[in-house]
């Protein structure tokens, strides 16, 4: 008999994070390490965890999840947003508290490009009297 799996495609600055969600006993594995092994830092796990926390589906789902690009708090945060897509493939009576608690809107923040006369995107050099 073939599991149900649901799946769900997050983004958070360059980051793209494809999760599934498979009925199961609630074991978390991000590119087929262990979250806290993955992560290491605890508020970076609690990002993650937040919308299985918010639906009360913690112990219900293992996820299985693919990250790439970007740090380790941005891929957190594209983690959380693909969770919650794949939340709403398993029950759309979760869209309100999901949408309230703001885990479906992709934040559209990324890193300004750099102009050039400028060390960064803004930061310019000190300016010397002579």
């Amino acid at each position: 008999m073939a599991l149900v799996t649901y799946y769900g495609t997050g983004r958070r600055k360059t980051s793209v994070a494809r999760v599934r969600l498979v009925p199961g006993e609630g074991n978390i594995l991000v590119n087929d390490r262990t979250i806290a092994e993955y992560f290491g830092r605890k508020t970076l796990e609690l990002i993650v965890k937040q919308p299985l926390n918010l639906t009360e589906t913690l112990g219900k789902y293992n996820v299985l999840i693919k990250v790439e690009g970007g740090g380790p708090s941005g891929q957190a945060g594209a983690v959380r947003h693909g969770i919650s897509r794949a939340l709403l493939k398993v029950d759309a009576e979760y869209r309100p508290s999901l949408k309230k608690a703001g885990f479906l809107t992709r934040d559209p923040r990324e890193k300004e490009r750099r102009k050039y006369g400028l060390k960064k995107a803004r930061k310019a050099s000190q300016f010397s009297k002579r």
